[in-house]
């Protein structure tokens, strides 16, 4: 971002400003609350290497005076995941957004380079695919999602593309739509874009495509040559009522129509058709299932989500209430630790807690994690409590985000100095915060459990 300032894009004075309502400090500041380390011992092991599994066990290996820290993990990269977004609309190339995971591992951590296949929760001990038992004092569990492919027929990860059918959940998704997004905006048609009835990684994503396809036609000069149509399986656009009308009233000034309640079910990709169901429940909680299909000639959408199988085998998952189908970790949504072991904390995008799956969630989360392992580890009853605390940072067109921020009960929860800007409305900083300053913090002090 120095580069912006240097340029003339921005003043000195705005840069300071933006990277102060990003939080941004020296390194030295933020380590603080690990001034007097802690004398627990205990052995650790983390089930994932993400955002989450790497930031705690850079965490964790400060404030511990002994660590005895395990990462499983099987990846050879690690990726922001929020720059597929800019992927897919030609902002990032796909090289920018990812590094060896060997060099995001936290030095003095042990790396088993593998997956976890079952969790025994009452032996403490986890089976994994190619290196045995692992047996642990205290399991954090991270592991992320899994894309469930197996719910929308006619299309997998691999076919993605065919059909001119995308998704940018992944990397090769993401690069494969940023030709058929710019052609859409040179050529025009139908474009349909959806996302998904499951709880998901940034419900905001398949919106920013939308948006995004929009502004592309737009530049062109083809905005009477597209037809664009929005599918959600929510039964409202956004449901955070400070950000919701801005959001909705983008949507109605760009002739986007919202159908709410549907759920993608299949693509033929031959006949470029989406198979669709609208499912609505009256007042006595009877549902009503009405299928029906849409032509296209681009499509964007979103894969349902559920935690890894391994999860809800381990007897780890819900087993009632809306996070039960899906197989997301059964835990205390204050104090992330699992309801039925008390050795297990979970967070991240696979805990079965209502609020947005973020990396900004998992940053918040983290601390609270960290502080009630240890008190877990010192034997101390856990006090500090995550109060829901996510941020969807919503592309509405090239150069400005509309900035959601909040927390459990949907209230806002504004980082950005509202004397300077009104974050209820798209703004130009929080365009340069997503692209310019949220990479580099991602890789240089999140993961390093600096931020």
């Amino acid at each position: 971002m120095e580069k912006l300032v240097a340029d003339g894009v921005i003043s000195r004075a705005q840069f300071l400003k933006i990277m102060a309502a990003a939080g941004v400090v020296l390194a030295a500041g933020t380590d603080k609350a690990y001034a007097t380390k802690s004398n627990a011992k205990g052995r650790i092991v983390i089930i994932g290497g993400g955002a989450a599994g790497i930031s705690m066990a850079a965490q964790l290996k400060r404030a511990l005076k002994n660590p005895d820290i395990t990462i499983i993990d099987p990846s050879d990269r690690q990726y922001y995941q929020p720059g597929f977004t800019l992927i897919a609309s030609g902002v990032y190339q796909p090289d920018d957004v990812w590094k060896p995971q060997a060099d995001c591992m936290p030095s003095g951590v042990k790396w088993i380079k593998d997956v976890a296949t079952l969790i025994h929760p009452t032996q403490n001990r986890v089976d994994t695919a190619k290196n045995g038992v692992v047996e642990y004092d205290f399991l954090v569990l991270v592991p992320g999602v899994k894309y469930d492919w197996g719910r929308i027929e006619g299309i997998t990860y691999e076919t993605v593309g065919q059909g001119n059918a995308y998704t940018i959940y992944g990397p090769e998704g993401a690069a494969k739509t940023w030709p058929a997004m710019k052609a859409f905006g040179e050529k025009g048609g139908k474009g349909i874009f959806c996302d998904t009835y499951t709880k998901h990684k940034c419900g905001g994503a398949p919106k920013k495509i939308c948006l995004l396809s929009w502004d592309n036609a737009r530049k062109n000069n083809n905005l009477d040559k597209i037809d664009m149509h929005y599918y959600t399986g929510s039964k409202q656009l956004y449901n955070v009522p400070y950000f919701t009308p801005r959001l909705e009233e983008i949507y109605k000034e760009r002739n986007i129509p919202v159908d709410i309640n549907c759920r993608l079910k299949g693509i033929d990709t031959s006949a470029k058709k989406a198979y669709f169901e609208r499912v609505e429940t009256d007042a006595e909680g009877n549902k009503t299932v009405t299928p029906f299909t849409d032509d296209y000639d681009f499509m964007h959408f979103m894969v349902p989500q559920c935690a890894p199988d391994f999860v809800r085998e381990s007897g780890l998952s819900w087993t009632e209430g809306n996070l039960a189908a899906d197989g997301w970790a059964m835990v205390d949504k204050h104090s992330l630790i699992h309801l039925t072991y008390d050795n297990i904390i979970s967070f991240g995008d696979c805990a079965g807690i209502p609020t947005s799956k973020t990396s900004a969630a998992i940053r918040k989360q983290l601390p609270i994690a960290v502080e009630n392992l240890i008190a877990l580890m010192e034997g101390r009853t856990p006090e500090a409590k995550y109060d829901g605390y996510a941020a969807c940072p919503i592309v509405t067109e090239y150069g400005k985000v509309l900035m959601a921020e909040f927390d459990y009960d949907k209230k806002a929860q504004i980082t950005f100095p509202l004397s300077l800007w009104d974050m209820s409305q798209e703004q130009w900083v929080a365009w340069l915060l997503k692209v310019y300053a949220l990479k580099p913090i991602y890789f240089n002090l999140m993961l390093k459990g600096l931020y």
